[in-house]
């Protein structure tokens, strides 16, 4: 049988925004019936939607049988858009995205719950992890980096793998500041089918994310820049390295062999958290619970089940 599924809208108030804000979220499972702890999905970008983590809903049917909570974070999705704030990096904080987050648990009721953070994701759920918070049971950090400097460092050691036509086109872009023209974009484009999802064709789920932050890229040009390796916006300092040791939860850390996240990217989140595992997908870049869905998501339950 079909989990339940709800969707709704959280009201969140932002001081710096005269117009009521909310964050829209989408319930796959039950939680008022559930005797198996919600499992919260964070998402990437930052400013993606959450269409492209549906996959997870495979978790809340038999025979995982766990509820899980998707959002679309402020400025993204059906969530409120503020492009007023374009550029604003003073106001598009991470600090932003842990009060929602904490809103958005107040608003459900949750006390007690699982954390999945992708990419963006992760980077925010680390840090909530590092300040301890009483209902967090236990974290999954996917393909999410401990500083942008070196992820930043790493994908240009990933671009310059690629054929020198496409390294000389983003070259040129980037000096000459055109990076909006289609010549880059269509590079871009090689980078993200290398790196970020090796299947072919995309899935719908994935390409909405990207038809919805073209419609509104205020979040991603803001925080993060122009492209996956050209970080220019506000998180191009963030590095939680220094922080990580005062992670105390059970953690996993994903990413795969392809991915955009190398192991140079993700390794210190194993190393500096006291209670980490580590696990690379063999087959996959930076979406293996597309590209290996099935292994991905059973690998994802049987960690939620440990004691």
């Amino acid at each position: 049988m079909a989990p339940p599924v709800t969707e709704g809208e959280a009201p969140f108030r932002v001081p710096s925004v005269d117009k009521p804000c909310v964050t829209w979220y989408k319930i796959v499972g039950d939680l008022k019936t559930s005797k198996k702890l919600p499992l919260v999905a964070v998402q990437g970008g930052p400013g993606f939607a959450h269409d492209y983590l549906i996959s997870f809903a495979d978790l809340a049917i038999d025979p995982y049988d766990l509820t899980v909570v998707f959002y679309d974070p402020i400025g993204t999705g059906r969530s409120t858009h503020l492009p007023e704030k374009n550029g604003d990096e003073a106001f598009w904080t991470e600090q932003l995205f842990e009060d929602e987050f904490n809103n958005l648990l107040k608003h459900l009721g949750i006390e007690r719950y699982d954390f999945f953070g992708h990419s963006w994701g992760g980077m925010l759920g680390s840090r909530i992890a590092s300040k301890r918070p009483m209902g967090l049971r236990r974290l999954i950090l996917a393909d999410s980096p401990a500083s942008m400097k070196t992820w930043a460092e790493s994908a240009r050691k990933l671009l310059h793998k690629l054929p020198k036509e496409v390294q000389d086109t983003v070259e040129k872009h980037e000096k000459d500041g055109t990076t909006d023209s289609p010549e880059y974009q269509a590079a871009i484009s090689v980078f993200m089918n290398t790196y970020v999802m090796r299947l072919d064709p995309w899935p719908t789920e994935v390409l909405s994310v990207f038809e919805w932050m073209m419609k509104d890229p205020t979040v991603y040009y803001t925080m993060a820049g122009p492209s996956e390796f050209n970080i220019t916006g506000s998180i191009k300092d963030w590095d939680i390295t220094p922080e990580l040791h005062k992670i105390s939860v059970p953690t996993l850390v994903l990413n795969g062999k392809y991915d955009e996240a190398t192991d140079e990217v993700v390794g210190p989140l194993f190393w500096k958290i006291p209670h980490a595992r580590w696990y690379t997908f063999p087959n996959s870049s930076h979406m293996a619970f597309w590209e290996e869905r099935e292994a991905y998501m059973r690998f994802i339950a049987e960690f939620l089940a440990q004691e």
